[in-house]
């Protein structure tokens, strides 16, 4: 008891010592200094109050040092503003690309320009107009699609945690910048870990075994951490095996912070720390005891929780302040490497003008990406492309074919384009472009899902039009898929399948005019074998953002040859997904353990063209488990046409004592090439990507023998292969 009186007497102390003018050469805003100097300067002055409110990320000013709270922001696939920003395809298209490059240097540079801009624009004017928020941003989401009904797959970049996890080391570098001083933005991972279940997304517990942790739900999370550098992860409001993310102290500091050396901060899901009293572990922890666990297990950020209760934590002995110091030094260290504290015009970024927020350039961009992460599924008797000189009609049907779907953390959009009015856009002059809506989605709207009122729409009467327009024309193109009445956050999907009457819809045109194109348009996978069966052509367009409908077009009338690959796996039936509360992917989850063969395999992707592989050359056919190998083929374009190919690398065990993938993808690229050109595509395979988790050794075990190493145009269709041997 007295040492509690004497602590809390010290703190008191303290805080008049600290509560008085800064003066103006104090070292935290000497930008001669280390930063981690400067960021010690400033907390050694700060009163246990003015702590707790700079771990508030919506806290009020600091009016003594005028800190303001960052405020945060969005900006999965478009800044979020209340005004117009540019607007990409959603995470799932940019995944299907297969293009870390475009999604570095161009995406998420666009992005980051985007978000600097608006940052600038109200620095240089503090009276400008739309929100003024800061420089940390809840991007990327890369939580991984092995539960293929996930409201949220279309935020996420797909199924397997090798390319999720190569996406979102592109993502966070073209968002954080290279500048060697200055952070551009600050990227925050999404949502660590194990995530990917909105139904009682606040009191979910994930039973999951140690292996399945290390091979298949942390891996991408490393990636982005140990060689993106993001700046921050949100802990996720599920448990792990009974524990809740936000006070596992495990996940939070033993291996984030401990052994992936993360030098950054971690922040609550919003609503974090309610969960624990009302969620979790309901009426069973106070506010105070709950900031207190998440503290000292490893949560560094928070809601108004953290301002409120932190000071009673510390005073009552239940947070130590070096552990609250610890939480202050890696949230304020990566705000002053954004330049918070620094003269504005130090800072490089700086010079990005406001101008630049939705500019044509910017435009052109989107464009690309959404030409880029198109998927040709399939191309019966070459309907596809179309030859505008022969096409003088054309029917554009389906609840997809004039709306534009969004999501609730992309920006507010400008000019946007649909199919419909991309197809009347590039279509030959004179060629008669007519509309049907043809059917209804279903699903509710709400507050995250602003879908069109379908309430008026006769189904019956409206198939009927639809297949008169049909009919008429050369051609008919079908759009069809998902809106975020039926995935979206906090909203799972019910059916795998085409919802309201849109599959009676593609049958009935078909049926009508068998020159029919169907264009899917969905976050997740849709499993129609009935369409797969019938359908001529067929394309995957995603939710293609406000250029999706130019890009379409493009596609559909040959001026851009196809070359998105899928990046996750389309069943064949719902049958075949085990069930959701299952996190054990040997079970028949992805494309390396599907049980039975998929409608559409991991990375299938059709061309306007054709390829052809050589023999695939390995630089040693031996290697220690300690070893690599380079991996190398030539790849033709033996077609007419210019296009990319997306060369795909899989490897696989001849024989192992646990239970391995049938494929694993350990290595990608894309490649442009003309007609008859010939490159040679190269990988470096370390042998440390053929290993496994050995819960015995609790490490990863790479077992001496032969390994199968496969290149291929998907999953799904190797084309070239060689055997690899790995020794003791």
């Amino acid at each position: 008891m007295k040492n509690s009186t004497f602590a809390t007497a010290a703190l008191l102390l303290l805080a008049r010592l600290t509560a008085q003018e800064i003066p103006k050469d104090a070292p935290y805003l000497d930008t001669k200094q280390p930063v981690e100097t400067r960021v010690a300067d400033l907390i050694s002055r700060l009163t246990l109050e003015e702590k707790a409110t700079l771990l508030n990320h919506k806290g009020p000013t600091v009016e003594r040092f005028n800190i303001r709270a960052d405020q945060w922001n969005q900006c999965l696939n478009g800044v979020k503003w209340d005004r117009p920003t540019t607007l990409f395809p959603s995470c799932i298209a940019m995944a299907a690309t297969w293009n870390t490059e475009l999604v570095q240097n161009d995406i998420a540079k666009v992005l980051s320009d985007e978000a600097r801009a608006i940052y600038n624009g109200w620095h240089l004017d503090p009276k400008a107009a739309g929100e003024h928020k800061g420089l940390i941003y809840r991007a990327p989401v890369i939580n991984i699609e092995r539960n293929p009904y996930w409201g949220r797959n279309h935020e996420a970049w797909g199924e397997d945690p090798f390319l999720t996890g190569r996406m979102a080391v592109a993502y966070v570098k073209g968002l954080q910048g290279d500048d060697p001083r200055y952070l551009k933005l600050a990227a925050t991972l999404k949502h660590y870990a194990v995530n990917n279940v909105e139904t009682d997304r606040t009191k979910l517990n994930s039973n999951v075994s140690e292996r399945m942790l290390r091979e298949y739900w942390l891996p991408h999370f490393r990636d982005a951490v140990v060689e993106g550098k993001a700046c921050s992860l949100m802990a996720s409001y599920n448990a792990i095996n009974g524990t809740p993310n936000n006070i596992n102290r495990w996940l939070l500091t033993d291996l984030l912070k401990n052994e992936w050396k993360h030098e950054g901060f971690v922040v609550s899901d919003l609503g974090g720390v309610k969960t624990m009293v009302e969620g979790h572990e309901k009426k069973q922890m106070t506010y105070v005891d709950a900031v207190a666990q998440s503290l000292i297990a490893g949560c560094d950020f928070s809601d108004k929780e953290f301002q409120e209760n932190i000071p009673a934590a510390v005073r009552e002995g239940k947070l130590t302040e070096e552990r609250l110091n610890d939480a202050l030094t890696r949230v304020l260290r990566v705000r002053m490497r954004l330049g918070e504290f620094d003269p504005f015009d130090a800072v490089p970024y700086s010079k990005i003008s406001p101008g630049v927020v939705g500019c044509p350039e910017h435009r052109a961009i989107a464009l690309k990406v959404s030409q880029q992460s198109i998927v040709l599924m399939q191309n019966s008797n070459q309907l596809l492309p179309l030859d505008k000189a022969k096409i003088k009609s054309i029917a554009v049907i389906g609840p997809l074919a004039d709306f534009v779907i969004m999501n609730n953390y992309n920006g507010t959009p400008g000019k946007v384009i649909t199919a419909l009015q991309g197809i009347k856009d590039r279509a030959a002059p004179g060629t008669e472009v007519s509309y049907a809506v043809g059917g209804v989605i279903g699903g509710k709207g709400g507050a995250w899902a602003k879908v069109p009122d379908e309430s008026k729409i006769d189904s019956n009467t409206a198939i009927i039009e639809a297949v008169a327009m049909a009919k008429a024309a050369d051609v008919a193109i079908v759009c069809v898929g998902t809106n975020a009445a039926i995935e979206q956050e906090g909203r799972d999907r019910k059916t795998l399948g085409l919802t309201g009457n849109q599959e009676e819809l593609v049958k009935a045109i078909l049926a009508a005019n068998p020159r029919t194109v169907v264009v899917q348009m969905s976050a997740g996978p849709l499993t129609v074998p009935g369409l797969r069966e019938k359908v001529p052509a067929m394309l995957q367009a995603w939710w293609p953002g406000e250029e999706g409908g130019h890009a379409i077009a493009d596609v559909i009338f040959g001026d851009v040859n196809p070359a998105g690959r899928l990046p996750h796996t389309v069943y064949a039936s719902e049958k075949q997904v085990p069930p959701m509360d299952e996190y054990d992917i040997t079970k028949g989850f992805t494309y390396m353990y599907v049980n039975g063969e998929p409608l559409y395999p991991f990375g299938h992707g059709l061309s306007y063209t054709s390829f052809k592989y050589g023999g695939l050359k390995l630089s040693s056919e031996k290697t220690k488990a300690d070893g690599s190998v380079d991996v190398s083929v030539d790849i033709t374009n033996s077609g007419k046409r210019a296009g990319d190919e997306v060369a795909q690398l899989y490897v696989h065990p001849e024989k192992s004592s646990v239970k391995r993938p049938v494929k694993e993808l350990r290595g990608f690229q894309r490649i442009s090439l003309q007609p008859g050109e010939t490159k040679t595509v190269s990988f470096t395979l370390p042998a440390a990507k053929l290993a496994f988790w050995d819960e015995k050794t609790h490490g990863f075990l790479t077992e001496p023998g032969a390994y199968d190493v496969m290149v291929g145009a998907s999953s799904g269709d190797v084309r070239s292969r060689a055997q690899l041997i790995v020794t003791p």
